[in-house]
């Protein structure tokens, strides 16, 4: 859905900014940091502020179009809500990820099954150092 009609279901007034953000979230493969987006916005010449990053992914939060997903030392990374369920490894030191395959449903009906939750969500976070870090 272009980035603008999202905006405008929600009700959330159609910013500049809010629609860069946006189109950023819609072609990352993987989640984004607030300074990785200011970062992509410098890089494409557009000019916004890192706080007003974090404003308006505070409103998309609050609107339930991001995920926040949080991560080492109190940084927070985001995606889309609704966009393609995976799972993935950070580098503690280069923030490098890759994607890993994960028998979720398999571990969902695990949990059920001996706890008796009815699962709504959930977050996987897996950490470490990847192969280029470790070999510096």
């Amino acid at each position: 859905m272009e980035s603008r009609n999202i905006l405008k279901e929600k009700g959330i007034k159609i910013t500049k900014g809010r629609t860069e953000i946006l189109n950023i979230l819609q072609t990352s493969e993987n989640s984004l940091s607030a300074e990785k987006m200011y970062q992509i916005c410098r890089g494409n010449n557009i000019d916004i502020n890192l706080s007003t990053i974090y404003r308006t992914l505070e409103l998309f939060e609050e609107k339930e179009i991001v995920e926040k997903i949080p991560f080492n030392d109190g940084v927070f990374s985001y995606k889309l809500k609704g966009k393609t369920h995976r799972h993935h490894l950070q580098c503690d030191i280069c923030h490098k990820e890759v994607d890993i395959p994960c028998p979720m449903i398999q571990i969902e009906e695990i949990v059920q099954n001996s706890t008796g939750f009815t699962l709504t969500d959930h977050d996987l976070v897996m950490k470490g150092v990847c192969k280029d870090c470790k070999s510096k």
